[in-house]
């Protein structure tokens, strides 16, 4: 239980304000319809977070406890300092036109951009760090799905309630807990 809930809170948090949450606001006020948007962004969540927590959980298998432990108390730290640089959606993100129509292209353009986005690489360690592969992948795709089924929705005013800068700090201090756990805590 624990593996799912700290994965689902810690994507929540670093979706805040990352590209693909930019992505579901600006496919929902393209398109205007959003349930193919809010499926296509399961599918191409859930996809992209079972290859990620796939590679996390072959990393346990290759690399001993004590380096596994010193690799993650790394990343997490690494994670804490990109969670404080603010995402922006690229010109060439946008899709142009719904070739395969609004889900098709949600799951074509979520998949893409979640691919090395702090999401997708959240995954990897966590995966690595529970070796809870389901829990792990439910609780990412559940964390994608909080943060951004609702911008499809509600648009631009969820994003507003919170001062991203105040979202992007808090989960920089979890992830640096997580790290500092992870390097200064010996498993049982």
């Amino acid at each position: 239980m624990e593996a799912f809930l700290v994965s689902t809170g810690i994507v929540a948090l670093a979706e805040m304000g990352d590209k693909t949450q930019l992505l579901a606001l600006v496919l929902a006020a393209r398109f205007r319809k959003p349930w193919p948007i809010v499926l296509g962004i399961f599918v191409a969540t859930l996809a992209n977070h079972a290859m990620a927590g796939a590679l996390g959980a072959w990393v346990t298998t290759l690399i001993g406890p004590q380096v596994l432990r010193w690799f993650l108390g790394a990343s997490f730290i690494a994670m804490a300092l990109w969670m404080l640089i603010p995402d922006q959606l690229d010109d060439g993100d946008t899709p142009n036109a719904p070739r395969f129509g609004v889900f098709g292209t949600t799951v074509l353009a979520f998949f893409l951009a979640e691919m090395g986005d702090k999401t997708q690489i959240a995954t990897v360690m966590l995966a690595a760090r529970y070796e809870a592969y389901v829990a792990v992948i439910a609780g990412t795709t559940l964390g994608m799905m909080l943060a951004n089924a609702p911008v499809v929705w509600l648009g631009e005013r969820v994003t507003r309630l919170v001062p991203l800068r105040v979202v992007h700090i808090v989960s920089a201090l979890i992830f640096a807990g997580l790290g500092l756990a992870a390097l200064l805590i010996r498993p049982g």
